[in-house]
């Protein structure tokens, strides 16, 4: 059995953070879902911004658009859409299959709206509109000005993968918002079986910053690297703390779906640590890792799966912390600083991709 059938097996599914036009039409998507077990695909600015950039696929679209009279952020959104409803397509089969959990594509608010709420939810609602796909998830940060979009949202029938979240704290808080708006649909006697959520929680992020302080203050320290991993063990035990309420139950009754966690920012950025640690050490049920392809080439190759890693792990968790907090490493500071600078890089990124498009018209 490969690495790739074993994480299937014990119940996370795996997901490509990339698109491309390149890729869709060259049939390499097609080619990972046949035999990656590849379940899902996630988007973000930088990943459109590579992908316009390097790739002569785009050029006609972009000077038809543009003669046309459309504007560069209309080109945008056509290209970035466009892709996302072809690889919604390619994956209907696999939303059909698992009943709408996976075969997902995700697509994400434009991230000056990351502290808008009202403009966040439009903007949803109308790309949501414009694929007109069953199977899009629409990502929405989870800044605390997206805490509300992410309820109402919800109560709106659109299926969300929450992004950016770099917290146990703030995952709680997106959970919340995710049942808020399932209640407030129920109240409204609509259904709720439609809905899928995913909350993405970031992962490797926490090691580069963790390590940092801990190379600065307290040299060859065990903890290093033990940060990660701990943090997203923690956030796995919110979500089945979440899973056993009575609040979630009497949802889960009416016919609603869990709010998958789904880890994110699973690529090593340490060459010194093993380069499938990030998703072979936070295996569970009900979870999804996306990953870019450098990664999920090396688990085919190198992981070594040994089933959930995470739910028996989560009491070392709460010590790593623990000893974590009396080295002086401030988590809270390091996770807020983190959401900052990543909301910072996907606007560099949207900057860059507009510039492309820009330079392409001349």
């Amino acid at each position: 059995m490969s690495a790739l059938q074993e994480l299937s097996n014990s119940g996370l599914a795996i997901w490509l953070d990339d698109l491309s036009r390149e890729r869709l039409e060259s049939g390499s998507l097609a080619q990972l879902i046949a035999s990656s077990h590849v379940v899902g695909v996630t988007t973000n600015p930088s990943i459109f911004s590579s992908a316009i950039s390097k790739s002569e696929k785009y050029s006609a679209d972009i000077k038809s658009l543009s003669a046309d009279g459309a504007s560069i952020a209309q080109i945008v959104t056509r290209l970035t859409t466009d892709d996302v409803r072809a690889a919604c397509d390619l994956f209907l089969d696999t939303y059909q299959a698992s009943s709408g959990v996976d075969g997902r594509v995700s697509i994400e608010v434009e991230p000056d709206l990351a502290y808008d709420t009202q403009g966040t939810i439009a903007r949803a609602l109308a790309l949501h509109e414009i694929v007109n796909r069953p199977n899009v998830l629409i990502k929405v940060p989870a800044t605390i000005a997206g805490l509300p979009a992410i309820e109402e949202l919800t109560a709106r029938g659109i299926s969300i993968n929450v992004t950016l979240i770099f917290s146990v704290e703030r995952y709680v808080a997106v959970s919340d918002a995710y049942l808020r708006g399932l209640e407030r649909r129920l109240g409204n006697g609509l259904p709720l079986s439609d809905i899928h959520s995913v909350a993405s929680f970031f992962v490797s992020r926490i090691d580069t910053e963790v390590d940092k302080q801990l190379d600065d203050h307290h040299p060859g320290s065990e903890l290093r690297g033990t940060a990660a991993i701990a943090n997203a063990h923690l956030a796995y035990e919110a979500f089945l703390n979440t899973t056993r309420s009575q609040r979630w139950k009497s949802l889960a009754a009416k016919g609603a779906n869990y709010q998958r966690p789904l880890w994110a920012s699973t690529g090593v950025k340490d060459k010194s640590y093993n380069t499938t640690r990030y998703v072979v050490e936070l295996v569970a049920a009900n979870t999804v890792n996306t990953m870019p392809e450098g990664t999920l080439d090396e688990v085919r190759a190198h992981g070594i799966v040994r089933g959930d890693t995470i739910t028996s792990e989560i009491p070392a968790a709460h010590v790593i912390f623990k000893s974590l907090a009396e080295a002086g490493v401030d988590i809270d500071h390091i996770t807020a600083a983190l959401e900052d600078a990543a909301v910072l890089g996907f606007q560099k990124a949207w900057n860059e991709l507009l510039a492309n498009v820009a330079a392409v018209i001349g």
